[in-house]
């Protein structure tokens, strides 16, 4: 059994049919990639399974239907990283941290100190405030504060839009690391293929709403379609 399944979504925005049947799994411990050209309905699939979209369709975790409701999607142990990171810019970046952790209670020390691990940075910015960290500094922060959830699951979108290189390259090296040490599942929306096929096993291509192409990475990138309109040659 898979850890996520969505069989057959829709999504719309008003009279706009976003998802038109979209399926896909995700298993424990896997990144999948989810790819496409913009308006292709990436992020609408993340949003359904974090319920801040209407949707219809079966969307599971361990077999178990997911509520449309972001706080009952939360406490079940799927984090969503948004497009635009999402950071509460008036709050420190502790703060930011702190509210990552709604869901949860007791002592969250050893958290604090496994996220400031994985990003030096934000330990030094602490008392700063999160709209005055820099665009890659906000991304960390977006990370980090999904991980003070302890997600089993985490849907990370766009995470290296408007970045430097060696931001990407940090960023998506956390990720690794996270899936690799920990075992942590992620669906990643990304518009460089490169990247993202490179740290997932899986990836499924959207096209106007609906799977279009699936497959593992080595095929995907082998798939001469997916080359030319995502990789370049």
């Amino acid at each position: 059994m898979p850890l996520l399944e969505l069989a057959g979504v829709d999504a719309r925005y008003g009279p706009v049919r976003a998802l038109d049947g979209v399926s896909l799994t995700v298993d424990d411990g896997e990144v999948v990639a989810v790819l496409g050209a913009n308006g292709a309905g990436k992020t609408t699939t993340l949003r359904a399974i974090s319920g801040t979209v209407r949707r219809g369709g079966r969307v599971e975790l361990d077999g178990r239907p997911l509520r449309r409701s972001p706080e009952s999607v939360a406490k079940l142990g799927v984090a969503h990283v948004p497009e635009g990171r999402g950071t509460f810019a008036e709050l420190t970046v502790d703060e930011n941290l702190r509210l990552g952790a709604y869901t949860r209670r007791g002592d969250l020390a050893e958290d604090y100190e496994r996220v400031r691990a994985l990003f030096p940075v934000l330990a030094r910015r602490r008392a700063q405030q999160a709209g005055t960290l820099s665009g890659g500094e906000q991304q960390m922060l977006a990370l980090a504060r999904a991980l003070m959830q302890r997600p089993r699951l985490l849907l990370l979108d766009e995470p290296s839009l408007g970045l430097a290189p060696i931001v990407v390259a940090e960023i998506f090296g956390v990720v690794h690391k996270l899936n690799a040490d920990e075992g942590l599942a992620v669906l990643l929306v990304e518009q460089n293929a490169r990247i993202a096929l490179d740290v997932a096993t899986r990836a499924y291509v959207l096209e106007v709403g609906r799977v279009a192409v699936e497959g593992t990475s080595d095929e995907l990138k082998a798939n001469e379609s997916v080359r030319r309109s995502y990789l370049g040659y």
